[in-house]
Order: structure tokens, then C-alpha cells, then sequence
């Protein structure tokens, strides 16, 4: 999993509550198993129309279209527990969405996936929000170590993180990850009980 330290960019603004995953990524998207090739299934039915038409959703405006950062309403990722919407934001690029409240199941699988989901205040997001409307002309930092994002005008906004998230996260960790730091110790046990229960 690629480390999260800091992130500058133009953040991207979607004003609605209760984003489902199933508006992240519908489900005739589901039929891989692979967390590439699903960016073009992001939020497709915000995107396209029947015929396969643009319907100038944010992420498709010229400013928004490499973001890294999301900055949502209320509830997101709501819906299913399905794991490509974590997938398929990561592989549009996002590793970092800003919202007042996340489901569970979502909040979880993003730190899972190396993408860093911020809770705030309400009174907070749609100050960012309004940030992100102005397009191009206004960039955000995300800084993880101090758990600060930096606004176009320099104002400093503190979030809050769990100690054990931001260490995966700022290392690159995934559960396998996280395991694999215990390998000499599951190596000595493996070796131990190989001796003492050889017929295991």
C-alpha cells in the first residue's frame, strides 16, 4: 500500500448527503476482483447518461479532473459494505475525502486501501467546500503527521485521527502489512511448535 504523508491539490466539491456506494460504484461494476480499471465506473450514473453522454459531473470539469481530495456531504459511503468504492476512488486517484460523518464499513475500508477519509464539523466542510468551488484557483494541503489541512487563503483546520490509522497509513500498512511486521515472531513460533509438534 503507498504511504500517505501529504497531499496538495485542488479539491474536488460534492455537495450531497448520503453518497451510497452504490453511487460510488454501481454494482455491474462488481464482477472483478482486481482494484484497477474501476475508475471509469465512478459514480458512472452521475457521469453518463443512457447514450453514454457526459453530464458535466464535478469530477469530469476541467479543474477536478486529476483531484486527489473529495470533499463530500454527510453520510458517505453509505449503503453496502462493498469494498470496490474504495477501489474505484483510488483508482480515479483520490486518496484523501473530507466529509462531516462516514459509514462505518467505508470509513474502515478506506484506511484498509491507503485512502485517508477526514471527519469534521459541518461548519468546517462547508468552508473547505466552498474552497473547492473555486476551482483551479484554490488549492488545499493535507498533512498527515500534523493532522492539519492548510486552506488556499493559509488557515490551519485540525482534524482528528486514531494513533494506530495514522501509523498505517504514514507507513504504508495494510493488514497484511501490519502482520508482516510480526514475521520474525510468527517465524520463531512456526519453528517452536514445528519441534515440539512435528506431526502438525
Amino acid at each position: 500500500m503507498e504511504k500517505f504523508t501529504t497531499l496538495t491539490g485542488v479539491a474536488a466539491p460534492l455537495n450531497m448527503v448520503n453518497v451510497d456506494t452504490d453511487m460510488i460504484i454501481p454494482k455491474q461494476f462488481l464482477k472483478t476482483i482486481k482494484r484497477t480499471g474501476l475508475k471509469d465506473g465512478l459514480f458512472s450514473e452521475l457521469r453518463w447518461d443512457a447514450n453514454g453522454n457526459s453530464k458535466d459531473f464535478v469530477l469530469d470539469q476541467p479543474p477536478y479532473r486529476n483531484t486527489k481530495i473529495l470533499v463530500a456531504g454527510e453520510n458517505f459511503g453509505c449503503g453496502s459494505s462493498r469494498e470496490h468504492a474504495p477501489w474505484a476512488l483510488l483508482d480515479f486517484g483520490i486518496r484523501c475525502v473530507i466529509a462531516p460523518d462516514f459509514a462505518d464499513i467505508f470509513y474502515n475500508n478506506c484506511f484498509k486501501n491507503g485512502i485517508l477519509p477526514i471527519r469534521l464539523p459541518q461548519a468546517q466542510v462547508d468552508i473547505l467546500m466552498e474552497d473547492a468551488s473555486k476551482g483551479a484557483n484554490a488549492t488545499v494541503t493535507v498533512d498527515l503527521e500534523a493532522q492539519e489541512i492548510t486552506r488556499p487563503d493559509g488557515e490551519k483546520i485540525h482534524f482528528e485521527l486514531d494513533t494506530f490509522r495514522k501509523h498505517s497509513l504514514l507507513n504504508g500498512l495494510d493488514d497484511i502489512g501490519q502482520t508482516l511486521q510480526k514475521e520474525d515472531k510468527i517465524a520463531s513460533f512456526e519453528a517452536k511448535r514445528g519441534q515440539a509438534q512435528p506431526w502438525l
